[in-house]
């Protein structure tokens, strides 16, 4: 199937929005639900038919767009740490993908989720916890390790651990994918007209 710039750039919202999901825990110790979710069900969706079923509803991912709109123009102001992030998450997933092992083990955790799905809401902390057993067991042991900074109070919570880590394997399932329909780090550097006009696309038809 042959793929569009909207479908990349639904793709890389999807990173967007899962670290800005991050960054915010990270520092303010929670996350918009509506912003999460989506996160969160893209890792069950493995026969997806389209890159918008990923994510669910139509404009799922629109506050990620937001987050790439706000990066290329600084405004309201650019956030270079979740630039950061995003840059180790891409690196991280193709490092992921030269190790089938991994991606096989990722794959039965997923499974396993499923069955777990049918007993709890999308963002119950057994699933949440389930996610980031599955991103400590294996994308944290690749190197080098996403190291998250933010307030102490909130990093040492338990709970705000385990989200973080299920958002990290959230935006790495979005990596995958956004290299699958023709994502590519140098359209980071050389293709921000082309991004920004993307992004603002997808905005205004999620508000039409």
């Amino acid at each position: 199937m042959a793929h569009d710039n909207q479908d990349r750039i639904m793709a890389l919202a999807g990173i967007y929005q899962a670290i800005n999901c991050v960054v915010r825990i990270a520092h303010q110790g929670t996350a918009d639900t509506e912003a999460m979710e989506p996160c969160i069900y893209s890792l069950f969706q493995v026969d997806a038919t389209s890159v918008e079923a990923v994510y669910g509803e139509p404009g799922a991912v629109v506050n990620g767009a937001r987050q790439i709109v706000a990066q290329l123009l600084g405004q309201p102001e650019r956030n270079l740490e979740l630039t950061r992030y995003v840059i180790q998450v891409i690196r991280l997933e193709r490092h992921l993908s030269r190790r089938p092992d991994m991606l096989a083990r990722i794959g039965q955790g997923i499974d396993e989720a499923g069955t777990k799905r049918e007993h709890f809401a999308l963002l119950h902390p057994s699933l949440i916890a389930h996610f980031a057993d599955l991103y400590s067991n294996t994308l944290s042991q690749l190197s080098p390790r996403i190291i998250i900074r933010g307030d102490q109070l909130h990093l040492r919570n338990p709970d705000n651990q385990s989200r973080l880590r299920a958002l990290l394997l959230a935006a790495v399932r979005s990596a995958m994918l956004w290299r699958q329909v023709g994502g590519r780090r140098l359209q980071l550097l050389f293709k921000n007209r082309q991004m920004l006009e993307d992004a603002r696309h997808y905005i205004d038809a999620t508000a039409a």
